[in-house]
C-alpha cells in the first residue's frame, strides 16, 4: 500500500505511492497530507468520498489520482494545481460539470470523465493537448466543441452513450487516433471526413440511427474492426471493399438486403456477422473472404448457401439458424476446419453426405427442421453433441441404422426423427390444448369401468390406460357412452359402501322413492315421526307368503352391511349384478310404522353380538360417515347445491335398543296379514 523511499539516516520515510481502494473511506484520510511533497500515486477509488479538502490540493508531485466509484459531487477549481497529473480518474461519481481552470493541467495524459452527469465540455478543454486517452462515456453530451480536433495527440476517445447526433468537422484533424467508439448515440448521418483519419484501427458505431454509410469510409486502410449494428442500415457501399485490413465485420440488427460484391475483397475478414438483417441470398463473393473464421447468418430469409461457401477452408463456425434453408450445397464437405454447424429452425430434409467429410465438426445443431434422417456418414465424426430437438435433454443420443427406401443407401435415426414440423403460432393447437386444460379443471376426465371388461372393443383392450377429455356438458345421458365414471374411493370403507347399497337402486316390477326420514329411522338418526305402508298396487293380494320371504332376503341382505360389518366378499359380487332395493312409500299408518319398526331394529341389531363386544364398541372414537343419495323429484331442504343434497353425518348417536340382545324373529304372519289388509 505505500512505498517509501529513505531520504537520509535518521529521516522519517516518505511515501509516494498510496493504495485506499475498497476501504469504505467517508473522506480523505488525513495521514495522506503529511505526504504531499513525495506522494506521487494515489488510489481511493470505490469509496464514499464525497468532498476533496483544500488541504487536498497541496499535494503538488501527484502524478496519478484515482477518485473513481465514489460520490464527489463537486470538482474545485483548485484542481488546477495538480501541474504535474499525468492520469486522471473521476468516472462514476455526481461531478455536474468540469471546471474552466481545468485546462492548467498540461502534463494530462490519460483523463476519464464518463459516468457523470456532465452537459458539455468547457472551453478550455481542448487546451489539454498532451491527452492521448480520454474517456467521455455515460454522460449528457449533446455536441462536442467545433474546436475539439486541437486534441491532436488523442490516441483513444470513448464518447459512448451520450446525447451526440452529429461530429464537428474538426475531427479529421486526430491524425494519431486510433480508436474511436460512438456507440448509443443518435448520429443519423456520419461525416464523409470520418476517413481522414489514417491511424483508425477501430470504429465503433453500434447502437446509432445510420441509414448509409459513406463512401469516403473505404479509406480507412488501416481499419481493423466496424461495428455498425443495431443501426437502420440499408446497404452497404461498394467503397467497403477497400478496407483491406479489416478483420472483423459486423452488421447484426439492420435492414440490409443485400451485400456488396466489393466484401469479396476483404482478404483479412475473419468475423462477419450479418445476423438479424433481410438477406434473401448470399453474395458469392463471400467465397473469397479466404481467411474468414466465423460466419453468422442468424435470421434472415435465405433459401439457399451459395456453392462457393465450399471455399471458406478456414471456417470453423457457421450459424445459419431461423432461416428458410430446403438444403445445403455438397460442397459444404470441404470445410475441413468446421467445428460448429448450426442450422436450428430451417426447413431442412435431408443433409447431404459430404458433411460426414468435415472432420473437425463436433456440435451439429439441426433441431427445427423437417429431417427424415441423418447420412451415414456422420459415424466417421467424433461428434460431441448433435441436436435434433430443443427440448432435447442430453447433447448426444443413441442412433440406430435404418435404410432409406427411394435410395438404398444407409442412414441414422434414433427416436427423434424423422423430425416433424411445428408452428409456433399454430391458434387451433393452442386452443385445443387449452380446451384439455378447462376440461382436467373442471374434473370431466372419463376412462374406463375396471369392474367390466365384456363390452370393451378388442382394439382398446390392448391399452393399458386411456383418458379422454370431452366438453360433454353435465346431464348428458351417460349411456350412450361406453366411459363409466368411477367415484373416488373414500378412505373410510363404510362410506363407500353404504353409498352403494343405500343410495341407488331399482325394482324392473315397481316404481318406489324413499325420503330421507324413512332411511333415518332405518339407521337410528334423530329424525320425526315416520309412517310406514305398502301400497296395494305395489303388491297382489293373496301373496303375503311370497312377499315375506322377499322381506328376508332383503333383510337378510341389509344384515351384512350394517355400518362397521360391511363384507368385502359381498361388495365384490354386487358389482356384477344387480342390486335389489325394495323402497318404501310413507303414508300416516301408525299402526303399520310401529310394526315394521320393529322390524327394521331387529335387523340393525347383530343377533350374533354379545356384550363384551357391545361395551368395546361404546369406547370406539372413530367416527362414521355416511352419505345418502335422495331419489329424484324429492324436495331436499336447506341443500345450497341443486345437483346434491348435504351430507349426513353418524358420529355414533346412541340406538334405545343399544346394548340390548334382541332375539325376536319377525313374525311372518303378522307381515303377511299387513299385507292383506292393504
Amino acid at each position: 500500500m505505500f512505498r517509501c523511499i529513505p531520504i537520509f539516516k535518521g529521516c522519517n520515510r516518505q511515501v509516494e505511492y498510496v493504495d485506499k481502494r475498497h476501504c469504505s473511506l467517508p473522506s480523505v484520510p488525513d495521514d495522506i497530507l503529511r505526504y504531499s511533497r513525495s506522494l506521487e500515486e494515489l488510489l481511493l477509488d470505490a469509496n464514499h468520498i464525497r468532498d476533496l479538502p483544500k488541504n487536498f490540493f497541496r499535494l503538488q508531485r501527484l502524478r496519478k489520482l484515482g477518485l473513481s466509484d465514489n460520490e464527489i459531487h463537486r470538482l474545485p477549481p483548485d484542481i488546477q494545481n495538480f501541474e504535474n497529473l499525468v492520469e486522471l480518474d473521476v468516472s462514476r461519481n455526481d461531478i455536474p460539470d468540469i471546471p474552466e481552470n481545468i485546462k492548467n493541467l498540461r502534463a494530462l495524459q490519460v483523463a476519464d470523465f464518463s459516468s457523470n452527469p456532465i452537459p458539455r465540455l468547457p472551453p478550455g478543454f481542448v487546451q489539454l493537448r498532451n491527452l492521448t486517452v480520454l474517456g467521455l462515456n455515460d454522460m449528457s453530451l449533446t455536441n462536442l466543441p467545433p474546436d475539439f480536433g486541437s486534441l491532436e495527440a488523442l490516441q483513444s476517445l470513448e464518447l459512448r452513450e451520450n446525447l451526440l447526433k452529429s461530429l464537428p468537422e474538426s475531427l479529421s484533424q486526430l491524425y494519431k487516433l486510433e480508436r474511436l467508439d460512438l456507440g448509443d448515440n443518435d448520429i443519423e448521418v456520419l461525416p464523409a471526413h470520418i476517413g481522414k483519419l489514417p491511424a483508425l484501427q477501430e470504429l465503433w458505431l453500434d447502437h446509432n440511427q445510420l441509414q448509409h454509410l459513406p463512401p469516403e469510409i473505404g479509406e480507412l486502410k488501416t481499419l481493423v474492426c466496424l461495428d455498425v449494428s443495431e443501426n437502420r442500415l440499408e446497404d452497404l457501399p461498394e467503397e467497403i471493399g477497400g478496407l483491406e485490413a479489416l478483420t472483423d465485420l459486423h452488421l447484426s440488427q439492420n435492414v440490409i438486403e443485400k451485400l456488396p460484391d466489393g466484401l469479396g475483397e476483404l482478404r483479412n475478414l475473419t468475423i462477419l456477422k450479418v445476423d438479424q438483417n433481410r438477406l434473401s441470398t448470399l453474395n458469392p463473393n463471400i467465397g473469397r473472404c479466404e481467411n474468414l473464421q466465423e460466419l453468422i447468418l442468424t435470421e434472415n430469409f435465405l433459401l439457399e448457401m451459395p456453392v462457393s461457401v465450399g471455399k471458406l477452408l478456414n471456417l470453423n463456425n457457421l450459424n445459419v439458424d431461423r432461416n428458410s434453408l430446403q438444403s445445403l450445397p455438397n460442397e459444404i464437405g470441404n470445410l475441413k476446419e468446421l467445428g460448429v454447424l448450426s442450422l436450428r429452425d430451417n426447413k431442412l430434409q435431408y443433409l447431404p453426405v459430404e458433411v460426414g467429410q468435415c472432420i473437425a465438426l463436433h456440435v451439429l445443431d439441426v433441431s427445427g427442421n423437417r429431417l427424415q434422417y441423418l447420412p451415414y456418414s456422420l459415424i466417421n465424426l467424433n461428434l460431441k453433441a448433435v441436436w435434433l430437438s430443443k427440448n432435447q435433454a442430453q447433447p448426444m443420443l443413441t442412433f440406430q441404422t435404418d435404410v432409406d427406401e427411394k435410395t438404398g443407401q444407409e442412414v441414422l435415426t434414433c427416436f427423434l426423427l424423422p423430425q416433424l414440423e411445428i408452428h409456433p403460432d399454430d391458434t387451433e393447437r393452442l386452443d385445443m390444448i387449452s380446451g384439455m386444460r378447462n376440461a382436467v379443471q373442471d374434473g370431466e376426465i372419463h376412462e374406463y369401468d375396471n369392474g367390466d371388461n365384456e363390452g370393451r372393443p378388442e382394439k382398446e383392450t390392448s391399452r393399458t390406460q386411456s383418458v379422454t377429455f370431452t366438453d360433454e356438458p353435465p346431464g348428458t345421458d351417460k349411456e350412450t357412452s361406453q366411459f363409466v365414471r368411477q367415484n373416488t374411493p373414500h378412505p373410510r370403507e363404510l362410506k363407500a359402501k353404504a353409498q352403494k347399497w343405500f343410495s341407488k337402486g331399482k325394482n324392473d316390477s315397481r316404481s318406489a322413492s324413499t325420503d330421507e326420514q324413512d332411511v333415518s329411522q332405518t339407521f337410528g338418526l334423530d329424525k320425526t315421526e315416520t309412517d310406514i305402508s305398502i301400497k296395494s298396487n305395489d303388491l297382489p293380494v293373496g301373496t303375503a307368503e311370497e312377499e315375506s320371504q322377499k322381506f328376508e332376503s332383503v333383510e337378510n341382505e341389509q344384515k351384512e352391511i350394517v355400518p362397521g360389518t360391511v363384507d368385502d366378499n359381498a361388495d365384490l359380487q354386487s358389482r356384477n349384478e344387480p342390486e335389489i332395493v325394495h323402497h318404501r312409500y310413507i303414508t300416516e299408518s301408525n299402526t303399520d310404522m310401529e310394526t315394521l319398526l320393529d322390524m327394521e331394529c331387529s335387523v340393525t341389531e347383530s343377533k350374533d353380538r354379545n356384550e363384551k363386544e357391545d361395551d368395546e364398541s361404546e369406547n370406539e372414537e372413530t367416527q362414521r360417515h355416511v352419505e345418502f343419495s335422495i331419489a329424484e323429484g324429492t324436495d331436499y331442504e336447506g341443500t345450497g347445491d341443486s345437483n346434491r343434497p348435504n351430507r349426513l353425518h353418524r358420529r355414533d348417536t346412541p340406538h334405545h335398543l343399544k346394548n340390548k340382545r334382541i332375539h325376536a324373529a319377525v313374525d311372518k304372519e303378522k307381515v303377511a296379514s299387513i299385507i292383506a289388509q292393504v
